[in-house]
């Protein structure tokens, strides 16, 4: 039995995963829940949920990293990971962007790419161990960089005011 070579699971094997099946119910709505009335053209409340100004690219923001933790806890390498942060980060960035960022929210769906890297990376018998320590560093260095610029925000937003009071 040793000298079995390994075999990995069946997409039958990875469907009865109940979280796999959660993460697919919910990037679905994130990423592809209504369709575009005579296209094949999808999204979801991703890009919506974005167009709140200030708050809604952090509440995508916050559902996709908790996502992502999901998925690291399912044994995706470190590579895997930080290509799926990658992409989180991309998302979260350029959708920051008003009215660009709203329509690069519609086409880009990080969500669902990063479930396709964890479903690759599923069915290739890679997943095992965890990438949560790495998970863990990376959010700290993200909210340090975030706390830097609310910090600067906050800076220029009292400059601004200072300009007019006098």
């Amino acid at each position: 039995m040793k000298n079995d070579p390994y075999t990995p699971p069946s997409p039958q094997a990875v469907r009865d995963v109940p979280e796999l099946v959660w993460l697919d119910k919910v990037t679905g709505v994130m990423d592809t829940a209504f369709r575009v009335p005579g296209t094949k053209f999808r999204f979801g409340l991703d890009p919506l949920i974005g167009l709140i100004p200030g708050v809604g690219e952090l509440v995508t923001f916050g559902i996709s990293g908790a996502l992502l933790m999901v998925m690291a806890r399912h044994g995706v390498s470190r590579k895997v990971l930080i290509m799926m942060a990658g992409n989180i980060l991309l998302d979260s960035t350029l959708g920051a962007i008003p009215i660009i960022g709203d329509l690069f929210d519609v086409g880009f769906k990080s969500n669902r790419r990063n479930l396709e890297l964890l479903r690759r990376h599923y069915h290739e018998g890679k997943h095992r161990g965890k990438g949560t320590g790495l998970l863990v560093g990376m959010a700290l260095v993200i909210m340090a960089i975030a706390g830097v610029l609310v910090f600067l925000t906050w800076k220029l937003v009292a400059y601004v005011i200072g300009l007019f009071q006098g």
